[in-house]
């Protein structure tokens, strides 16, 4: 769009207009000083003065005269697109200015599509929201916000329960010999190891090839003649093979499969930094015996590509002498689910069927010292109908890097890596497609919690979280705690996610990302964990189970009866009550339930997973029972602390207050002066009892009694919009705040919440902007205000005209500040 002054010469171009992401950005050039931006009738000054070569080279100006600015955008109806315009002043030096409205490409248009979807997809919630409003059950709410897509939390594929019902395994190894082909450069300081766990756990008749590859570490050669010759045994199993100088990974290999194929039994590619457990072999070996087609077979290992574990294609160490008890969960499990068809094997423990050996002989030496040649023969056996297995009921450890340096590791990974996109164009494709389909991930993930408890120090416990699937400040507050245990003392974590499509979904947290799975029923969930010994649940939120009443005992019997600690964390009060904000039938807060005072209130109440009605004593009585056997009941406000001693008297001394700090830096803001229009923000996303229902109301009262406008930065329960007299800004950053509260003029914040909330993150991001904050004098909100020099409590009376009360206060409060400042 060209800028023209008022004699038709130009004097600047908005070469761009775009919205996304909640943001406006425009960008352009002008001969002027300043510009403006104006939307919805309010106004953002923005300098000019980037450097625009192009334009200065095309014009002949200097060139200085650029802009770029990204502005948060806030609700922009259709109706009001003409109040958006940019406005440029001072154009070459003189006082003239040019203004002209911006066209929003497509948001007409985007806004009918959006509305369509959304009226479509209300139709289908309605049986939902009808749930909801009868009985405000937190199932209704959980279904409403999956199907408004709402949920922050993606969900799982399914593990296979008969994953932990082993099949009938057979008592004797299977027939016929193995040979063993090592190849050896350097890393002598794990060849000991290596060399006796293949000695001492190799459960099949065997043979050995070694190849000493001209290592330059002077120890290893003088080693591996004295091992090889040390008894009889070995001197009739192991063939040394010593290289004249070093001919790499791929040629030692190759002339151990030379020696390998005078003998014809199957062979297993072994490296020298892999670690075997007890029995390894025949698991290793058994479904390549039992299939012709079958070519390769590989185990799980906590470096193999898309065979690792925790988290596919990720590298994860584990402590010395760990895979013994990583692979005991391993054998328990049932090989024969997860067996499954993979593009490739890996070479550092991999079985080869000797009939593709006699077909394929060699490792291509196209690939040099070593890397993806293990992918070049596997796809020549794939072209010849072979087949390569990922073995889950075995668990091998791969110290990589040890063989060849790292470093020479990673330039033969891009090196290599593109002789196979040539050779084999689908190729990478079909390994994006195994890891988004991961049909290993049931052993993946069990194989996962053995590796979690490994890694864990000892002293410590895998801390394991019940938390819900709506996301807001308990979801910030798991992260931030996962974040910190893994940070202070090297933890991994488990979440147990309930609220979802599936009751339960497990997730792993590891440094190298997260696994996960849903589970059919808590016998999966046991069985799934039982390699953690040392574990400590942590209920941290459960609102939208389906079966609340069923949590507290599913917890006792995760945590052993309480043989594992327990700690209960009161990010709300679902503990206390079904209502987990602590407000009745008729939407008011009237102080801690107890059986004897809520007798009559439905909302105190919940119907069981058989269809029954529990009363409020029977839902205390069952959280109680979890609560008798918590260590720790930890609150974030000195008024929740009080809350929960009111329901649980006996657990008063188990109560602990551990207020949250700020989840991220809050920009200051310049206080106004009292001469300036007063404007109330209410900051954050408002339900019903964030206090929706008294916005429209309050809004007018202040407009017409006070001539005070309202404003929410943030977005409001559908069911209360639209609001006539509020502006709803919509979704906003913290960032954002400065650019929002200029150009709303926002003097004052409002927490308008009816409910005594735990603790209010948007209390403390409001007070620490620096401008005067009102709540009512209830809860967390009201508690963190009171104790603020510019706090401000609002009285609260269940029974009170709570839109009078806020005016009442705000006139009064006005008034002070006015007389103050003169």
């Amino acid at each position: 769009m060209l800028l023209h002054d008022a004699e038709g010469r130009q004097v600047g171009a908005v070469d761009v207009v775009s919205v996304e992401a909640g943001h406006l950005r425009l960008a352009g050039w002008a001969e002027a000083g300043t510009g403006m931006l104006h939307i919805d009738g309010q106004s953002t000054p923005f300098a000019i003065g980037l450097r625009r070569e192009d334009v200065a080279q095309a014009r002949g100006i200097a060139p200085d005269v650029g802009f770029d600015l990204t502005v948060p955008l806030g609700q922009i109806h259709p109706d009001q697109l003409r109040r958006v315009g940019v406005e440029i002043h001072d154009i070459a030096g003189t006082d003239q200015s040019v203004a002209r409205p911006l066209p929003l490409p497509g948001l007409r248009r985007a806004r009918a599509r959006i509305v369509a979807r959304f009226a479509l997809t209300l139709a289908r919630l309605s049986p939902a929201g009808l749930g909801w409003m009868l009985t405000r059950a937190p199932r209704f709410r959980a279904q409403i916000k999956r199907g408004l897509n709402l949920h922050t939390h993606t969900v799982a594929q399914a593990l296979d329960k008969s994953l932990f019902t082993p099949a009938p395994t057979p008592t004797a190894p299977p027939a016929g010999r193995v040979t063993i082909v090592m190849p050896i450069y350097n890393a002598f300081e794990l060849l000991d190891e290596a060399l006796a766990r293949v000695e001492t756990h190799t459960d099949m008749p065997w043979r050995m090839v070694l190849i000493e590859d001209g290592s330059t570490d002077v120890r290893v050669r003088p080693f591996l003649r004295d091992w090889a010759a040390a008894t009889e045994t070995r001197a009739d199993r192991v063939t040394l093979l010593e290289n004249d100088g070093n001919k790499g990974f791929i040629r030692s290999v190759n002339r151990g499969f030379e020696q390998a194929l005078t003998w014809g039994d199957p062979v297993i590619l072994l490296n020298s930094d892999a670690f075997v457990p007890q029995g390894w072999a025949s698991r290793l070996m058994r479904p390549l015996l039992g299939a012709r087609d079958v070519a390769t077979t590989t185990p799980m290992s906590n470096d193999a590509e898309i065979f690792t574990t925790p988290v596919i294609c990720a590298r994860a160490d584990i402590p010395p002498r760990t895979v013994d008890a990583i692979d005991a969960t391993a054998r328990r499990l049932n090989g024969a689910v997860d067996l499954a068809d993979a593009p490739t094997g890996v070479g550092f423990c991999m079985g080869m069927s000797i009939a593709y050996l006699k077909k394929l002989t060699a490792l291509d030496t196209a690939f040099g010292r070593g890397y993806g040649e293990e992918v070049d023969w596997c796809q020549r056996a794939r072209a010849i109908g072979g087949r390569h297995l990922g073995v889950p009921n075995l668990f091998v450890e791969h110290r990589g890097g040890q063989s060849f340096g790292s470093e020479e590791k990673l330039a033969l990974v891009a090196a290599n890596n593109a002789i196979i996109s040539r050779r084999y164009p689908g190729y990478d494709a079909e390994v994006q497609r195994f890891i988004a389909a991961d049909p290993m991930r049931s052993a993946r993930m069990a194989l996962g919690m053995a590796w979690a408890a490994a890694v864990t120090p000892e002293g410590t416990s895998v801390p394991v979280y019940l938390a819900h699937s709506m996301g807001g400040g308990a979801e910030h507050y798991l992260h931030d705690r996962i974040a910190r245990d893994h940070l202070n003392h090297g933890l991994p974590a488990v979440v147990l996610r309930v609220g979802g499509p599936v009751r339960w979904q497990v997730e792993l947290i590891t440094p190298q990302g997260i696994s996960a799975a849903t589970m059919p029923d808590l016998d999966t969930v046991q069985d799934l964990l039982a390699p953690l010994t040392r574990r400590r649940l942590i209920y941290s939120c459960g609102v939208g189970d389906p079966d609340p009443l069923g949590l507290p005992g599913a917890l006792l019997r995760l945590s052993a009866g309480g043989r594992h600690p327990v700690e209960i964390l009161f990010h709300d009060f679902y503990p206390v009550s079904p209502a987990y904000t602590l407000l009745g039938a008729d939407g008011q807060y009237r102080g801690t339930p107890t059986p004897d005072t809520v007798q009559a209130d439905a909302a105190h109440s919940q119907r069981g997973a058989d269809g029954r009605m529990r009363s409020l004593a029977d839902w205390q009585a069952a959280w109680g029972a979890l609560i008798a056997q918590a260590d720790r009941l930890v609150t974030f406000s000195q008024d929740s602390a009080a809350h929960v001693r009111t329901a649980y008297p006996q657990a008063a001394d188990r109560v602990v207050v551990a207020p949250h700090g700020l989840l991220a830096q809050v920009p200051a803001l310049p206080v106004p002066g009292a001469d300036r229009p007063r404007v109330v923000g209410v900051l954050g996303n408002i339900g019903y009892q964030k206090g929706a229902a008294l916005l429209d109301d309050l809004g007018q009262t202040l407009r017409l009694r006070q001539g005070v406008e309202l404003v929410v930065l943030g977005n409001v329960d559908p069911s209360y919009m639209p609001l006539r007299h509020v502006t709803v800004h919509g979704s906003y950053a913290l960032a954002d705040l400065p650019d929002l509260a200029a150009r709303y003029g926002i003097t004052d914040w409002l927490i308008p919440s009816i409910w005594p909330e735990t603790f209010s993150y948007t209390t403390h991001e409001a007070l620490a902007t620096g401008l005067p904050v009102h709540a009512f004098g209830i809860g967390a909100q009201g508690e963190a205000v009171a104790k603020a020099a510019h706090g401000h409590s609002v009285g609260f009376a269940p029974d009170a005209n709570l839109v009078n009360a806020l005016a009442q206060h705000f006139r009064t409060h006005f008034e002070q500040s006015d007389t103050s400042s003169t």
